[in-house]
């Protein structure tokens, strides 16, 4: 930072954040340059008729986690939650790659806990394994303590899921768009967050996943936000009114 990092983002002509939390923290440094608040963004995922016939109601039903297995990601405090509430015909299924040789901790928890019958860790996930990941679950959770932007969000809202995440995590469209739950990045958060996702009935998951979805379709694919961006670099070189994502 001293060396060269602060010097070369002084130098910047403007910044791009992927969210308005992130442009606080660019503010919280001292920087005084335009900041352009861009999501990233997904590409929709085609659903057919068997991919509803995935998501409808079954004996045991799923809770999603997809990321990166690392202690920012709140999971310890999520396996506390999922022990304490005990829910009969639910699994909760842990999907991503070890980051930090995080992954040993969370395997002594549950067993710790003696959640081996009703927690599954499948290891990182590509592809179609990816896919019907998503597409079998019931609703994704991410109980990260912060995320810059949160992709798997994101994907999982196209996938048409709602989804149960925290307060450090850019996301309090699930809750202005009813589309999830949005809640302390905290035990007694995630606890709270489960309670109400897991007390949920299929009718109401089913209508959360569908407006998570036009979510998705009206802020979140990649052609509007490769025209933000555009407008943005025009602005940039004095050709056209500043954007009113620009802050």
């Amino acid at each position: 930072w001293t060396l060269y990092q602060k010097r070369d983002l002084q130098r910047a002509t403007a910044f791009h954040a992927t969210a308005h939390s992130e442009a606080e923290s660019i503010r919280r440094l001292g920087f005084k340059q335009p900041i352009a608040v861009i999501p990233n963004g997904v590409v929709l995922p085609v659903l057919n008729q068997s991919s509803a016939i995935s998501h409808q109601p079954s004996e045991k039903r799923t809770a999603l986690f997809l990321s990166r297995i690392n202690p920012k990601k709140g999971l310890p405090m999520l396996l506390d939650a999922w022990k304490k509430l005990a829910p009969v015909g639910w699994r909760l299924v842990i999907a991503g790659n070890d980051d930090s040789n995080h992954l040993p901790v969370l395997e002594r928890k549950i067993a710790e806990l003696e959640l081996s019958d009703r927690v599954e860790i499948v290891g990182p996930l590509f592809g179609a394994d990816k896919e019907q990941s998503y597409l079998s679950a019931d609703f994704f959770v991410l109980p990260s303590y912060s995320e810059n932007f949160g992709i798997v969000v994101t994907e999982a809202l196209g996938y048409q899921m709602p989804v149960l995440t925290t307060t450090g995590c850019p996301w309090q469209e699930l809750v202005t768009e009813k589309c999830g739950w949005w809640v302390s990045p905290t035990p007694e958060g995630i606890e709270q967050g489960l309670t109400a996702a897991l007390g949920s009935s299929y009718a109401e998951r089913t209508e959360m996943g569908a407006r998570g979805r036009e979510l998705v379709k009206q802020k979140y694919l990649w052609p509007a936000i490769a025209s933000n961006m555009s407008i943005f670099y025009q602005w940039l070189l004095e050709q056209g009114d500043k954007p009113d994502f620009v802050v």
